[in-house]
C-alpha cells in the first residue's frame, strides 16, 4: 500500500504524472489543472532549491565547483547537464542532493492545499520512489522523435544530448509495472484530452 500524504486536515488523493523526458507530461498535468487538480511540477521545485542561498545550491557548489555558475550567480543547468549526462556517478550524486529535498518541499506544499486532487508531475517519480507517496500513477508515452522534436524546441538541446538524457532513465519498458493509467500522448491533443477525462471519471474519489 502506497504511504499517503495528509493535507491541511483534508483527504487528498496525490497523483503522479511521469514518463520519458519530453513526452508531454506538462500538457497534461495542466489539462487536470482545468478540471479541477492542483499541479506540482517537481522541476519547477528543482529550479527553487536550486537558486542562491537555499540548501541544495550550497551543496551543488560544493560538490561541482563554482564553475557551474553563470554570470549572475545562479547554477547554469546546461553546465551542470554536461557534467552529470556524462558521469553517471555524478548524475547519482546530484540526484542524492536533490530528490530528498524535492521531496520534502513537495510534501509541504500539498498541506497547504484545499483541493481534492493534487497532481505531481515528475519525471523521475518512479526513479526517486515518490511513487510510493502517490495514490494513482499515471504513465504519459510518446513516439522518441516526438520527444526529440519536443525538447529541441522548448530547451534547445541536440538530438544526441535529449537522446543521452533519456537513456539515464529507468528504461521505458519497466516503468508500466508501477501505473495505474497509461496515456498514449502521441496522437491529437483531443485524444490525449479523452484519455485525460477518463481517468478524470476513474479515479476513486
Amino acid at each position: 500500500m502506497r504511504e499517503k500524504l495528509a493535507g491541511n486536515g483534508i483527504k487528498i488523493m496525490i497523483i503522479g504524472i511521469t514518463g520519458s523526458f519530453g513526452s508531454g507530461k506538462t500538457t497534461i498535468a495542466k489539462m487536470f489543472g482545468r478540471l479541477g487538480a492542483y499541479a506540482i511540477d517537481a522541476d519547477k521545485v528543482y529550479h527553487s532549491l536550486i537558486s542562491p542561498g537555499k540548501s541544495c545550491y550550497k551543496k551543488i557548489i560544493r560538490y561541482f565547483g563554482s564553475d557551474i555558475l553563470g554570470g549572475n550567480g545562479h547554477v547554469d543547468r546546461k553546465k551542470l547537464g554536461k557534467i552529470v549526462f556524462k558521469d553517471k556517478s555524478k548524475l547519482v550524486l546530484l540526484n542524492s542532493i536533490t530528490h530528498p529535498e524535492i521531496i520534502k518541499e513537495i510534501r509541504k506544499i500539498i498541506k497547504t492545499k484545499k483541493e481534492k486532487i493534487v497532481i505531481v508531475e515528475a519525471p523521475l517519480l518512479i526513479e526517486s520512489g515518490f511513487y510510493k507517496k502517490t495514490d494513482k500513477v499515471i504513465l504519459v508515452l510518446n513516439k522518441k522523435e516526438e520527444q526529440v522534436k519536443r525538447v529541441r524546441k522548448s530547451r534547445g538541446l541536440s538530438e544526441q544530448a535529449i537522446l543521452k538524457r533519456i537513456r539515464t532513465q529507468m528504461p521505458f519498458k519497466k516503468k508500466p509495472a508501477f501505473a495505474d493509467f497509461v496515456i498514449d500522448n502521441s496522437g491529437s491533443k483531443t485524444g490525449t484530452l479523452i484519455q485525460v477525462r477518463e481517468i478524470w471519471k476513474k479515479r476513486g474519489v
